[in-house]
This record gives structure tokens, sequence and C-alpha cells, in this order.
């Protein structure tokens, strides 16, 4: 049974910033607990003699970090420790995993030859923080991205941890910043968890809707997270016009913080098209390698402009305070092997095959798919993804359902993201049988 805090926790404040600092220090002392209720917004309202809008401001607040959660008629309570959604194999199953998102294990170059000839002198405090050889080969490859306009270098821990740093480094609490939707997790998870508000933007085949980023720059983001190719989990990128009406959106906004996650950049099939415009304050575009040198490369490539840059360097001193040089020699050296270089083409042609194969393979059983680009399919279904899964676990596979995904986009509720890549041509047919009668099992039963 539930305790209402209405009568049992001293809540305080006149502002909605101290009325929430006021019930989170009770949820942190233990004084509320898990599945207990915070007083109705009139009750306090009018104990504490503030406009009721202070409260509602303040629970807002509250349910955007993460602390408390909305019940409807039920009122609000407070938030349990509910695990958010990962990516990678889920633990403790006997199912066909069919949702990791992982790339296939046997296209990740072998770098045992390149660790063999790292041998080299010891990095010591204070030298500089970026692998000489690594900066002058980053640096190209940036260049061709971003141009002639200036930037700085920096690297982190992955584009996750470059994505959090940047905002952090940006961004206060409760600051808005516009995700796509449907959303990567790691960004979504970055931003809620940070405490910062996720204001969604719609994604069509050709990316982040110029509406929606309209929509959400009134509203009040501060900054942007876009995929600009390879999009996770919907596998949409950039079209040439569609990245310039987003410029010239962003052109009315040139010190938001406009963060690319170009993350399947050497195996992506589409071209680079940037969002960033050539006269922006406030930009960063995150390259890791994760994707073709494997997620245990804990590595990725930062440029921003040269403030940002210094911002995020200013982010890495306390903690981090650099990569692993041995990292990013070892980076540096399957980078620049041409056979690695020509095992990430053959991966890029592999993965593009295998998802055309099966997206071909699901049209010939009657379910809508295309393959895009990127690790996955991204799959409309005509009933409830989360109906056609627990069908699918009863013939023996793993899938992840499209509302993990969700910001605000209720149709992805009837999406599955499929990791099919790995797959035999035998299985790769035996689930699209599988999922083409979980799709009629799921199917609500006609009554005459």
């Amino acid at each position: 049974m539930t305790t209402d805090a209405d009568t049992t926790a001293p809540i305080a404040g006149s502002t909605a910033t101290e009325i929430a600092d006021s019930v989170r220090e009770l949820i942190e002392r233990g004084d509320l607990r898990p599945g207990e209720a915070v007083p109705p917004v009139r009750s306090l309202a009018d104990r504490l003699g503030v406009n009721r809008n202070t409260v509602v401001a303040a629970y807002r607040h509250l349910a955007q970090a993460g602390l408390v959660v909305s019940r409807g008629r039920g009122g609000t309570r407070v938030a349990g420790l509910a695990p958010v959604a990962q990516e990678g194999f889920a633990a403790g199953t006997v199912l066909r995993d069919i949702g990791t998102g992982n790339p296939d294990p046997d296209l990740i170059p072998d770098p045992s030859a390149a660790l063999a000839g790292m041998a080299g002198r010891p990095v010591l405090y204070g030298e500089p923080v970026i692998d000489r050889d690594l900066e002058n080969w980053a640096t190209a490859w940036m260049r061709e991205a971003v141009g002639d306009r200036p930037m700085r270098l920096t690297i982190t821990s992955g584009a996750s941890d470059a994505i959090e740093r940047l905002l952090a480094q940006t961004l206060t609490r409760d600051d808005a910043v516009a995700l796509e939707d449907p959303c990567f997790l790691s960004s979504m998870n970055t931003v809620r968890l940070g405490g910062y508000r996720p204001v969604p933007v719609p994604v069509d085949a050709e990316g982040m809707t110029v509406d929606g980023l309209r929509a959400a720059l009134e509203a009040g983001a501060r900054a942007v997270v876009c995929t600009p190719r390879a999009q996770n989990p919907t596998g949409a990128s950039l079209s040439a016009e569609r990245a310039q009406a987003l410029r010239d959106v962003l052109a009315q906004h040139p010190f938001v913080m406009v963060i690319e996650d170009d993350h399947f950049s050497m195996l992506s099939s589409q071209p680079y098209h940037s969002l960033i415009g050539p006269d922006h304050r406030r930009w960063a575009l995150v390259r890791s390698v994760s994707k073709f040198l494997g997620p245990d490369m804990c590595l990725a490539v930062t440029a921003s402009d040269p403030d940002t840059a210094q911002r995020l360097a200013m982010r890495l001193s306390p903690g981090t305070t650099w990569v692993s040089h041995l990292l990013q020699r070892l980076a540096h050296a399957l980078l620049t092997d041409r056979s690695v270089a020509a095992g990430v083409r053959s991966a890029a042609a592999h993965y593009a095959a295998r998802n055309t194969a099966f997206a071909q393979r699901l049209v010939a059983h009657g379910i809508e798919a295309t393959a895009v680009d990127g690790l996955n399919l991204w799959v409309g279904l005509p009933v409830p993804a989360r109906a056609v899964t627990e069908q699918l676990m009863r013939r023996g596979w793993l899938a992840r359902s499209g509302d993990e995904f969700v910001l605000a986009d209720e149709a992805a509720a009837s999406r599955l993201r499929l990791t099919v890549h790995d797959l035999t041509d035998e299985d790769a047919e035996r689930l699209a049988v599988d999922l083409a009668a979980a799709v009629g099992a799921a199917a609500p039963r006609e009554v005459g």
C-alpha cells in the first residue's frame, strides 16, 4: 500500500525549481519511496501558496528527470528504477537474438598483426592527448566532410561519450534537446539520464523532417542530435535537398548546438549530407570506429568549432583525461592498412546485400519491407509489434519492438527493428516464414 506524500512529506518552495528540488531531496533521503504518491497539484499549490501552474511545472521537471511518473487518475507517483533499453545481446536467453544491432564479428578486422607492431615509448602526463599519426589521418578524414571551416579535433571513448560530453558542456538540466523520433537508444538514454528534455523530431525516408526541426527549435531546443545517414533504427539518410532545407531552418539559430552522429560513415552506401551550415557557430561531427573496427574499439573522432572543442577538452580533463594512446595507435594502424580498408568495403557490401535479400524475402511473404542503410531493417507491420514479438518467441526468435525507440511516434509501435545480416539463407527463410505466421497469429479474429 502506498502512502500519500500530501500528509507525510514536507515539500517546500515557492518556485518550480525549488519545489522540484525539495521533492528530489525527499526521494534521495528515502522519505519518498518508489510507488508513493506526491500531493495532488491543487492541494500542494494551496498549501504552498503558489499558482497551480508552478506545481505543474515542478512535476514536469521531475518527470523529465525520470523521478516521477504520471498515472492519470492514479496521480503522480515516485518512479522506480526501471531498466532502460540498451543495444546488444539480451542476457540469459536461449532464443535466437535478432535484435542486437551488432556488426558481424567475422567482418571485424583481426588486430593481432597491428598489436604486435605497436611497441613504443610510454606516454606521460602533460603530453599531447591526441596521437600525432592519428591526428594527421583524422584531420584529412574530417576535412573531407566539413570543408575548410575552422575546426579542431577531439578523441573520446566512443560516440556516446562524445555526445554526452558535448551536451553537458552546452546545456543545463531541463534544457530541450531535439532528437530524431524514432531515436537511437543511446542518444535517448543520454538525454534522459542527463536530465534534459527530449523534443521529438519525426523522421521520414529522407531523415529528420523540416517541420519537425522547426517546431523543436520554436519549443526552445538548445541542441540538436541528428544522424546524417543510416539513422538507427530506420536506416534513413539525409538527402541533399533535405539537408539544405534543414540548414535553412538552422540559419536562424546559429548558436544552437548541432551534433551529427555519423556512426556508419565508412560502411554507408549513401553520400554524406550535412545539416550544419557553413556559418553555424556551434557544431560537432562525431564519427566512431565501432561499426567497422568493432564495438570494443571505444574510440570516436569529433571535429567541431574551436570553442566547442576547447569546452569538450575541458570536460575530458577532470575525468578520462585522454583516450589511451595505445588504442589510438591501434586505430590508426588499422585505419591505414590497405587490407583492412578492403575488408571494410567488403563488409559494407555484405550488410547491404544481406539486408536487401531479407527484405525481398519478407515482401515475398506479404510483409512490406525495404532495405535502406545500416546494420538493421525497420519493418512495418499491420498489427502491434509487441504481439508479433510474443508470437516469434514461441517460434524461437527474440526480436526487438519498435516502441523501444519511440519518443512520440505512435506508428513505431507497429514496427520491428531486426538485425539479420548474419543469418544463413536457411535461417533467413525460416525467420521470414515465422514472421509471416506471427503476423497472422497476432491479427484480430473476425467474429461472425
